[in-house]
């Protein structure tokens, strides 16, 4: 008995030993430039329409590349790029906003960080005021799936801007595709108790307004509530 329960042992020592600690996942990257919220100056006039802007960042722990993601504001058109450096130089278009972000990756782990994700505004010619980034939608999320039930729900959002001058929102909401204005120049970043229906897809967008006359569209979300 003695000698099977030492065996036993044995083999669990064995199995122990055997086994890997599991590759550390990638650190987060901390963003650099071009500068959070802010005009992008910096960049190379390369045509009337477009610059060369640069990236960079500060490297992360456990990481051999690096996705950087850019998406245009306007268009929500994203590319990604990926690279072993931590900078990079991109092509955008001039007077446009956008937003990036960095996600760090490691050639033993299949786990990928992502970091903060900044907008700024590519400069333009002529441009002495920028108009707002377009409003980020936070809730209910594109597409979501409400469940049987609901009769109330809250809409939010976030606004932001280089001159950080927003005066108000105009949000627009109802089941067309192309909603009606639905509350009009409030500041507030969110409307509650919004009445919905079951069985019911609902569209919604947020307009905003800076003090300059200036606007932006956040660009047409959707949900559903199930029957």
């Amino acid at each position: 008995m003695m000698k099977r329960i030492l065996s036993a042992v044995a083999i669990l020592v064995i199995v122990s030993c055997g086994k890997k600690a599991p590759a550390p996942a990638p650190g987060i990257a901390t963003l650099s430039a071009p500068l959070k919220d802010q005009p992008c100056l910096t960049g190379t006039v390369l045509s009337a329409t477009e610059s060369s802007v640069s990236f960079s960042w500060n490297a992360s722990s456990n990481t051999n590349q690096y996705d950087l993601t850019i998406t245009n504001l306007l268009t929500k058109a994203a590319t990604t790029q990926t690279t072993s450096a931590t900078s990079a130089t991109v092509k955008l278009l001039r007077n446009t906003p956008y937003s990036w972000y960095i996600g760090s990756k490691s050639n033993k782990s299949s786990v990928v960080t992502k970091s903060d994700t900044w907008k700024f505004y590519n400069a333009g010619p002529g441009v002495v005021t920028y108009a707002p980034f377009p409003a980020e939608i936070t809730a209910p999320a594109f597409g979501a799936v409400l469940s049987a039930g609901t009769t109330k729900v809250n809409l939010t959002w976030k606004g932001s801007s280089v001159s950080s001058n927003i005066v108000a929102y105009d949000v627009y909401f109802g089941p067309s595709g192309n909603p009606d204005l639905f509350r009009n120049h409030i500041t507030d970043t969110f409307v509650n108790d919004v009445t919905v229906g079951a069985n019911t897809t609902y569209y919604w967008r947020v307009v905003t307004i800076d003090a300059n006359g200036n606007i932006s569209d956040s660009g047409t979300y959707n949900f559903f509530v199930q029957k």
